[in-house]
Formats: structure tokens, sequence, C-alpha cells
């Protein structure tokens, strides 16, 4: 009787001293995992899911539509699609590829519902190319004014150029060399296939570099 209650004892000691984790110390994975546990994704770890990924999202929806005024309201879908489908995401380690998907395919969507109309480009639109294709050096140290007026137009040239790629093109080239997404993750995310994606690439490099050469031989 002595040796029960003593068990009993210990493991309420040890139930008292256990305290949740707070969400903003969950790591990635295991905050998804608490977002799938439930009926419903638990509030304040989806909204900490939501503060991880917003610029993810926000950075993906500017490169894909750079003329579209209102992708607040689309970013506000993609997180109304991911809260009603979290539950359906197999594999927590490849949110952020899924999470491309979703955002991807509303793109497409609002796509095929309005005809598009491209507004002039801003000079001040902050722009960033990672990838060895397409990411050109440029002196910035102590650049004059002559040269610092280069800098911007060449970026805002290279902004217009990914922006006049045909659509297929621009979504492949976007998840490429900004998010840095492999050939695989890419042809999962458009639904095209390996090949396609990677021929893709190529002529959107190409075009790039057609277009721009102008400024790459200053």
């Amino acid at each position: 009787m002595s040796a029960s209650l003593s068990v009993s004892w210990s493991s309420v000691d040890l139930h008292a001293t256990q305290t949740p984790v707070r969400d903003e110390k969950l790591s990635n994975t295991d905050l998804i995992l608490k977002c799938q546990a439930g009926f419903k994704p638990n509030r304040p770890a989806f909204a900490e899911l939501v503060r991880r990924y917003q610029s993810h999202v926000d950075r993906l929806l500017y490169h894909l539509a750079p003329d579209w005024q209102d992708r607040a309201d689309l970013s506000q879908e993609v997180w109304i699609r991911v809260y009603r489908n979290i539950k359906r995401l197999k594999d927590p380690v490849k949110f952020r590829g899924w999470l491309s998907r979703i955002v991807t395919n509303l793109f497409y969507d609002e796509l095929r519902k309005r005809k598009r109309h491209r507004s002039p480009l801003s000079l001040d639109a902050p722009f960033m190319v990672n990838g060895d294709a397409i990411s050109w050096d440029i002196a910035s140290d102590a650049p004059s004014p002559t040269q610092d007026m280069g800098t911007r137009e060449f970026y805002a040239q290279l902004q217009a150029a990914i922006a006049e790629l045909p659509e297929a093109f621009r979504t492949t080239i976007v998840l490429r060399e900004i998010e840095g997404l492999s050939y695989e993750e890419i042809a999962e995310i458009t639904g095209a296939s390996l090949g396609t994606v990677k021929s893709r690439i190529a002529r959107a490099r190409q075009r790039l570099q057609t277009q721009l050469q102008p400024y790459l031989d200053i």
C-alpha cells in the first residue's frame, strides 16, 4: 500500500513540475505539429506560425505579382487556406515548400480571374536576387551619384525584366533564384515535369541576360 502511494505521489509531483513550452520557443516542426493536433489549429500557435512565415509569403507574392495592388488581401487568403488545410500536410519539415505551393496556386487562381494591367515600377522598390545565374556584382564602395543612379536603374530594369517574363517562366525563376528552391521542389509546386522546370529556368535566364546585356557591358 505504501509503495503504491509513493508511486502515485511521485507521478503527481513530476506532472506538477512540467510547464508547457511557449509557442515562440518551439521549433518550426513542433509548432506545425501543435497546429495539427486539435480539431482546429491552436490559435496562439497558428499566430506564431504566421509571424514566422509572413515575410516569406509577402516576398513571394511581391515577385510573382509586382503590379498587383491587393497583395495584402491575397496574403490573407493564403493563410485562410493554410488554416483550413494544415492537417493535410503529412511532413511538417516540408511546410515551407507546401506554403509556397499554396501561394503559387492562389496566384494562378487569381490570374485566371483578371486581366493583367501593369503599372509603372518604382525605382525605390526593394529587389533581392540570389543565385549564380542572375547575381551580378556591383561596386558599392562610396559610389558616385552617377554610379548610384546606374545601380538603381539596373535593378529597376532587372525587376521590370522579370515582371515581363511569361507567367510560367517568371514563376520558376522566382522560386529558383529568389526563394532558393530546388528543381524538384519547383516541379512539385508548379505541377510541371523536372525537365520542363529546367527548360523554363534556362530560357528565363537567357531572356534576362539578353535584355540586360547593355547594362552588363558597362
